[in-house]
């Protein structure tokens, strides 16, 4: 396995596991979707889910890897909204909570880099026909 495809399989699973347990775990979501949003957070909670299982699918197959890791990037700029409400509603948890919630907020940024790391890369991989 090259490690530009290493990459692309490990970002797969980890939106496939993501998306996974938005299905079967949304209560653990819920309360993290911005109220703003119109609706049900439930509704978000499985549309978030069904989005990472399918952008998942995309970075998994080669001939749609480079769309899916631009996919990949614009959904975690799109969760960084939760990540921030998480945040800020467990500012009085418990030191190890706390740490999770604001742990999650910069963790974005490398998990864009990483969505982008996989769509250049195939692009670059890609030869011309």
């Amino acid at each position: 396995m090259t490690t530009r495809r290493g990459e692309a399989v490990a970002l797969a699973g980890l939106l496939a596991a993501a998306g996974v347990t938005h299905l079967l775990r949304p209560g653990v979501y819920d309360p993290i979707v911005p109220g703003v949003l119109p609706g049900p957070a439930r509704f978000w909670t499985y549309a978030s889910g069904v989005a990472e299982l399918a952008v998942a699918a995309a970075v998994a197959h080669p001939t749609t890897r480079r769309a899916g890791g631009r996919a990949a990037a614009a959904l975690f700029v799109a969760v960084l909204p939760a990540n921030v409400k998480m945040a800020v509603d467990w500012r009085r948890r418990r030191p190890t909570k706390r740490a999770i919630a604001y742990g999650r907020v910069p963790l974005q940024v490398p998990l864009i880099w990483w969505a982008l790391r996989v769509a250049r890369a195939d692009a670059v991989g890609r030869r011309p026909r």
